[in-house]
């Protein structure tokens, strides 16, 4: 059952927990976004995650937490699945552009018709495998959640960074050993530790540049 009164009050109750800067009409697209996450999900298998708060948590508040961590203009979603973190932080950043990349067909009509139905301006979607993406104009930042190991990340995403830019990894509990084991040609920046409102365990997002 889809209690939008209920969704739409617990976001903002969440959100108010945090430093969050949210609008009412970003609150009204999240929710919007959720509601269309969770009738797709039923015909698509979108996110294993079924229940709206679940949802609500895992997914919207787990993705806008990055927002306060986001530097530059031009930003990707690597492996972005249903649009996750790209589409809510879009929602957020509206002066920033999203790319969203994903290989899988399902989940790009699914963005397409997010981005259509809330009007999203700034998010460019592309279906492609991460390795044979070479955009002319690369990125300020090289998001990813829920994507490979970090060193796997670093190796097929080193390419989309521009030489100023950086990769953000959204984490579970800090992986110290990945961190230990970068690279060469990659720098560890920070592991800035995230508070997402009613999720159980641990969120990070760690930052890294090649030098």
């Amino acid at each position: 059952m889809f209690n939008k009164i209920e969704l739409t009050n617990n976001l903002r109750s969440m959100i108010s927990l945090t430093t969050l800067k949210v609008s009412d009409k970003q609150i009204n697209q999240l929710i919007q976004l959720l509601e269309l996450l969770v009738k797709w999900n039923k015909a698509y298998n979108l996110t294993s995650v079924r229940d709206p708060q679940q949802m609500l948590i895992k997914h919207i508040m787990d993705s806008i937490v990055v927002s306060p961590h986001l530097q530059g203009q031009r930003l990707i979603d690597v492996g972005t699945g249903p649009g996750l973190p790209g589409l809510p932080l879009a929602i957020l950043n509206p002066d920033k552009q999203f790319v969203l990349l994903d290989s899988l067909g399902k989940r790009l009509r699914f963005i397409r018709q997010a981005v259509l139905e809330l009007g999203l301006k700034n998010v460019e979607f592309i279906q492609s495998r991460v390795e044979e993406y070479h955009p002319e104009e690369k990125f300020d930042v090289v998001l990813s959640r829920a994507f490979a190991s970090l060193a796997d990340m670093l190796n097929w995403c080193k390419h989309l960074s521009n030489e100023n830019g950086h990769f953000l990894a959204l984490k579970g509990q800090l992986p110290e050993q990945e961190i230990k084991n970068l690279d060469k040609q990659f720098e560890f920046i920070e592991s800035i530790t995230l508070q997402v409102p009613n999720l159980e365990g641990e969120r990070c997002l760690v930052k890294v540049k090649r030098i």
